[in-house]
């Protein structure tokens, strides 16, 4: 356990049955997490990369009915860890070609300059920050522009092309998860450095925490790499991700 008692969780997923599904949500529920679940049916299609951009923003500009506040009880900071969906720069430096700082991505974000976003504008964790009032963007942690004062209200650990799977990072020389978690220590260091150690446990309680992966893993991984098709079959898979999930938020939490 890293964080301490998080109040607030917001999942995104890739798994493939309603089975698992209704497994992963049961392992959710233990942890106290908010949790999103997404559907994909058929992982390879053409149509695969834009259904799955807009089921993520449909349901991610709903975080805001998902979260039940008490009267006068705010969220001091979101806290982002996953995938390309959530990242916003985290890989800009890496040796990837999984990296998006070049135009046209940006062309629509303030100034219209690439900052690692895969996206055009906004990713998804920012449109939830700025719908909470916490802030407009959710800057990349190993953005080295990043002010001292930006980690008191969050901050995203999120590498594109990386998943639950060990392999899926490690195919796409990117951040792993466990990765993300060890950034995410050194982040409440210098939390503490900064704000105390009182309100360092205040903000890691409340804030609100987003964790989004899984697609690599499905899409990349298994279909197209076909990397571990050899070692699993589909409900074998998805029960390595519900498990490898399960863990991280326990980590966590």
């Amino acid at each position: 356990m890293i964080g301490g008692n998080t109040k607030q969780f917001l999942f995104g997923f890739l798994p493939f049955s309603f089975f698992h599904k209704q497994k992963f949500l049961k392992e959710i529920k233990k942890r106290k997490a908010y949790y999103i679940m997404e559907t994909i049916v058929f992982p390879f299609s053409s149509k695969f990369l834009l259904a799955k951009y807009l089921l993520v923003f449909a349901l991610f500009i709903s975080a805001k009915a998902l979260i039940k506040l008490s009267i006068n009880e705010t969220i001091p900071a979101v806290i982002v860890f996953g995938d390309s969906i959530v990242d916003a720069g985290n890989n800009n430096d890496l040796n990837t070609v999984i990296r998006c700082d070049f135009l046209p991505y940006g062309q629509d974000f303030a100034g219209g300059v690439p900052t690692g976003r895969f996206c055009n504008g906004k990713v998804p964790s920012d449109l939830i920050a700025e719908e909470l009032g916490i802030k407009d963007i959710v800057p990349a942690y190993l953005d080295p522009k990043l002010k001292p004062q930006d980690l008191l209200t969050g901050v995203t650990f999120a590498s594109g092309g990386t998943g639950y799977d060990p392999l899926t990072p490690k195919l796409a020389s990117v951040i792993s998860l466990g990765e993300q978690l060890n950034y995410f220590k050194e982040y409440i260091g210098k939390l503490k450095a900064i704000a105390g150690e009182e309100k360092t446990n205040f903000i890691l309680a409340k804030s609100m925490f987003l964790v989004v992966a899984g697609s690599d893993d499905i899409a990349n991984t298994y279909f197209v790499l076909r990397a571990r098709q050899l070692q699993y079959d589909v409900p074998a898979y998805t029960d390595l991700m519900v498990n490898s999930a399960a863990e991280f938020v326990k980590v966590i939490n």
